[in-house]
């Protein structure tokens, strides 16, 4: 799709305070959803717009939803009371990015009377709601939780759903992942809320088949948009795609030298791991090794924490941020030059999501995924399933050769020994690594099972392997230890508290000879996979002895009388031939060469609903 210049849409031609804010911006030409679906939204049409991550959605949302507001004043002028558009975001960053770009077309004197309030979760609802009073606002950038929330609170005069009734533009923005997060219900139940002669703008990076219900429930005659910057792929076309295979014990070492190297050192990079433990450990271990970047750490769990991260991630130069899926959406910093995976997403559309945080707006940008030799077939599978090609990294760009690995555990075991808040951090971090790893959806080609652990616990630098059931029968020799022996009894915490509670216990332990607060329970010796398995076969064979009791009491009620005492039964041929069939069904189950509902029915068992 041909780029058109803004000032050339003329059908109807966008205000002159749009315009001047969008050329304040250095926009000069409309990328391609934003010609598709821009003039369709002026039209008062539905839209459905599918574009990949980076390619201008958020403007294509607010010019015509200001635009729509605009008319709508000029014709009777907004109540103080009344919300004339809602904009829906999957996660608090997403939404404060929108608000904050939605600011500066309202700063605009000609748009003062649009005013707008962001409502995220972390906030005290108390506030939000006195705001809401006090500010009267025409536009609410919100999450779907906090928006619910409000909807249903009765009893503080604030009666949301009556300020809705004049709505006339609802966003759903990034709906695919609104209802990854599962906010569906709640999505849902905003729309009973809403008027139906409204104008309904979904954007999505991905169509789903969730999205497809969405579409149905929200939208009415939607016009559908599908742009591809590229036909060929998914990414953004001024993105490069890179790989590098190293081996498990060497995935730090390479991480380091990387972001020691020429080309990380101009712009800001994002490192993606699998879990917030991952994060919070690495973001205490690299400082120290990188001592001259700013090195910041965000993840899901840190709440109120996170807009004070993501800030100083946007004015720091040069800055490193540690972060799991929670900013693999809707973060929009235009100096971001790499982003850097820890390893393979979960699942493959994640991967797209989390390269579209570089090469934004017609930017070039560059991503970097480390992968295991046990691995290399995730570069064909990427390739099919989301038509993403990714080279070798060249070698120039690789980083300097030091540091060694083992300068690099020196220092990570130092840094354990010196406080055992991060050997803790370390230990967890490890083992939500290997679990997590085990969730992946394109599990036929990332097993657990081609894994050295040992040597994968060598690249976080343990200075012990942890007790888990993966371990268990561990007897590689891939893990390496500290050079000298640690007593981790001795180990101190650099937080006071945590070093008094700890001296405490250890006192309780000299002299009672248990540890206090530790649960005396039955010692895990299988991993999770055996576990379920064991629980199968044990509800398999109630479920036989079940089925053969009640066949027994049915034969036993039809050959005699109630109350007549019942003879020996002698089995004939047939029963024993039908027990034999039952016990070789009972078999193939337990080989999984069935299922459970083939063997049920084959058994004639009639499960409850």
């Amino acid at each position: 799709m041909s780029r058109k210049k803004w000032t050339s849409l003329d059908k109807p031609r966008l205000s002159d305070a749009v315009l001047e804010v969008i050329q304040s911006f250095g926009f000069r030409d409309m990328t391609p959803v934003q010609t598709a679906a821009i003039p369709l939204l002026l039209a008062l049409k539905d839209v459905s717009a599918e574009a990949v991550t980076g390619s201008g959605k958020t403007l294509a949302f607010l010019v015509p939803l200001l635009e729509i507001l605009q008319r709508r004043h000029r014709e009777r002028p907004w109540g103080p009371k009344e919300i004339g558009a809602l904009i829906i975001s999957p996660t608090r960053e997403l939404a404060r990015q929108i608000s904050e770009v939605l600011a500066q077309f309202l700063a605009h004197e000609d748009l003062e009377h649009l005013n707008q309030q962001l409502i995220v979760g972390g906030n005290s609802i108390e506030e939000d709601i006195a705001t809401l009073r006090k500010e009267t606002p025409c536009i609410l950038v919100c999450t779907p939780g906090r928006l619910e929330d409000l909807f249903q609170r009765k009893g503080d005069d604030l009666n949301l759903a009556a300020r809705v009734k004049s709505l006339e533009f609802l966003v759903l923005d990034e709906a695919d992942r609104l209802l990854d997060l599962g906010f569906k219900t709640s999505v849902n139940n905003i729309l009973g809320y809403l008027p139906r002669q409204r104008r309904t703008g979904l954007f999505s990076a991905t169509q789903t088949t969730e999205v497809t219900d969405l579409i149905r429930a929200g939208l009415r005659n939607p016009v559908l948009v599908s742009v591809k910057e590229k036909a060929s792929v998914n990414t953004p076309a001024r993105l490069q795609n890179f790989y590098r295979i190293v081996e498990p014990e060497q995935k730090f070492v390479a991480l380091l030298q990387f972001l020691s190297s020429p080309a990380t050192r101009t712009g800001k990079v994002m490192v993606f791991f699998p879990t917030c433990a991952c994060v919070e450990y690495w973001a205490e271990a690299l400082p120290p090794l990188l001592p001259k970047r700013s090195v910041l750490g965000i993840h899901g769990k840190m709440k109120n924490k996170r807009a004070i991260v993501v800030e100083k991630f946007r004015n720091e130069p040069e800055s490193v941020l540690l972060c799991t899926d929670v900013l693999a959406r809707g973060l929009d910093v235009p100096e971001i030059e790499w982003v850097v995976q820890w390893d393979p997403p979960s699942n493959a559309s994640s991967f797209v999501h989390r390269v579209g945080r570089t090469a934004r707006q017609g930017n070039d940008g560059n991503a970097l995924v480390f992968l295991l030799p046990s691995e290399d077939s995730y570069i064909h599978f990427l390739k099919i399933n989301q038509r993403v090609e990714l080279n070798e990294l060249p070698n120039d760009e690789a980083g300097p050769s030091d540091p060694q690995l083992p300068s690099v555990l020196e220092q990570l075991h130092r840094l354990q020994r010196a406080d055992k808040g991060v050997y803790d951090k370390g230990m967890r971090a490890f083992v939500s690594h290997v679990r997590a790893y085990t969730k992946h959806e394109c599990s036929a080609i990332l097993r657990l099972k081609d894994l050295d652990l040992g040597k994968m616990a060598t690249a976080y630098g343990l200075l012990q392997l942890p007790r888990m059931p993966e371990l268990k029968n561990y007897n590689g020799d891939g893990f390496i230890a500290p050079s000298s022996e640690v007593d981790l009894t001795k180990l101190t915490y650099k937080n006071v508290q945590k070093e008094q509670v700890r001296q405490q216990k250890l006192q309780t332990y000299e002299q009672t000879g248990s540890w206090p607060g530790q649960k005396l329970h039955k010692k895990r010796t299988e991993s999770w996979d055996q576990t379920k398995k064991a629980k199968l076969d044990a509800k398999s064979k109630k479920e036989l002895r079940k089925a053969k009791k009640q066949r027994k009491r049915e034969a036993e009620s039809a050959e005699g009388a109630p109350g007549q005492r019942k003879r020996k039964q002698q089995f004939s041929q047939e029963d024993l031939d039908e027990l034999a069939s039952d016990i070789r069904l009972f078999k193939r189950l337990k080989k999984n060469k069935i299922s459970e509902e083939e063997y049920d029915r084959a058994m004639g068992i009639e499960k409850d609903d």
